[in-house]
């Protein structure tokens, strides 16, 4: 991959905590399974589906010190950890408009959506 390229580009965006990077997709167009939505219920219900270009680390979660460690004494810096989700990159996202922020980022179109918002995931055979 190309250090100038829009893939290349698009890997420097870290995503943060449960949220996912979305490429929406054209109305138009449906899955190969034969899912699409019709323009009615997108209008009416701000349905939109796209697809997962990026994914956040996932909810973090706090850190278990056990009974016997003592707070105090952790000289070093706290590891966060994560509890990962359910997107993967490369998969179709049907998520609801209303809780996606819109962005632009080298001139395409993207939405940051939170996995809350995320209605149904379609992806292909490993």
């Amino acid at each position: 991959m190309r250090e100038d390229s829009p893939a290349h580009k698009l890997q420097k965006l870290i995503v943060v905590g449960d949220r996912l990077l979305i490429k929406p997709k054209s109305a138009k167009e449906q899955t190969r399974s034969g899912l699409f939505l019709p323009p009615g219920v997108q209008e009416k219900e701000k349905v939109q589906e796209g697809y997962v270009m990026r994914v956040g680390p996932g909810y973090p979660i706090p850190a278990d010190y056990g009974l016997d460690d003592e707070l105090w004494n952790h000289d070093e810096k706290e590891q966060v950890r994560y509890l990962p989700l359910q997107a993967r990159e490369g998969d179709l996202a049907i998520y609801l408009q209303r809780d996606a922020v819109e962005i632009n980022y080298l001139g395409d179109k993207y939405f940051i959506v939170p996995q809350s918002a995320v209605l149904l995931l379609e992806r292909e055979e490993e």
